[in-house]
């Protein structure tokens, strides 16, 4: 007796099962479709769902703006004075580049000028194998050009200014002589960018020169001729201390 409750249940549950498989099989709630057909033997089915394609960067400059974003928007305070402390700082940096290329191109002469002046009053000294010295003679130069003022102290103005400088010159070819060619082709070099200056002082030199070959061939003759005047004047004189006798 006390088994019958669940053998009871254990009868219901066959029934009620048999009963659901029935009235889904007379009674069904949605239509059953064919199936379509197999796709052929050589071709499978993805096994990944069909993602959206990602769009190229011309179908995105081709598409269409968002018409809510302001494209053209005004500029803020900050923007515009971003932009005006940008506009000062390249000015300020233009001028520094500026005066910092000046600088350096002032600084460039200056150096060369120095190496210019160097050189050139090396290339004035005479060789060492020469064996002209520099410093004693251009003290005697010195002390001949002072004698030379000294001379003209009670001339006039002009001989005054002219003799002592030309005392100095002739002693300075005496003393210096390689010295003064070089100081004389210095002077030449400069003379020579003034056509002017220069072709006046090819002139007076030629006169000078031509002048100084006049005179010296004159004094040749002049000492030929008192040379034989004498030779002349002993033999006279011999002859008249011959006859004497």
């Amino acid at each position: 007796m006390a088994f019958r409750p669940l053998l009871r249940r254990r009868a219901v549950l066959p029934a009620t099962a048999a009963a659901l498989v029935a009235g889904s099989t007379l009674f069904p709630r949605n239509t059953a479709f064919a199936e379509t057909l197999e796709a052929p033997s050589g071709t499978k089915k993805p096994i990944y769902d069909n993602f959206p394609k990602i769009p190229t960067s011309s179908q995105i400059d081709n598409s269409p703006l968002d018409s809510g974003h302001d494209v053209s928007r005004r500029p803020t305070p900050t923007d515009r004075l971003a932009a005006q402390i940008r506009i000062a700082r390249l000015s300020l940096y233009s001028q520094a580049v500026r005066a910092e290329n000046s600088f350096n191109g002032f600084m460039s002469k200056l150096l060369a000028m120095e190496n210019n002046f160097t050189n050139t009053v090396a290339s004035l000294a005479p060789p060492k194998e020469s064996g002209e010295k520099f410093l004693p003679g251009i003290l005697y130069v010195l002390v001949s050009s002072m004698a030379g003022s000294i001379v003209t102290r009670n001339r006039n103005i002009l001989i005054r200014g002219i003799f002592p400088v030309a005392v100095g010159v002739g002693a300075g070819w005496v003393v210096l002589p390689i010295t003064m060619r070089n100081i004389g082709d210095l002077v030449w070099q400069w003379e020579e960018k003034v056509p002017a200056i220069s072709g006046a002082h090819s002139r007076i030199r030629d006169n000078v020169e031509y002048t100084w070959y006049m005179s010296k061939m004159h004094w040749d003759l002049a000492v030929n001729r008192v040379d034989v005047w004498v030779g002349d004047g002993r033999e006279k004189v011999q002859e008249w201390v011959k006859k004497g006798r």
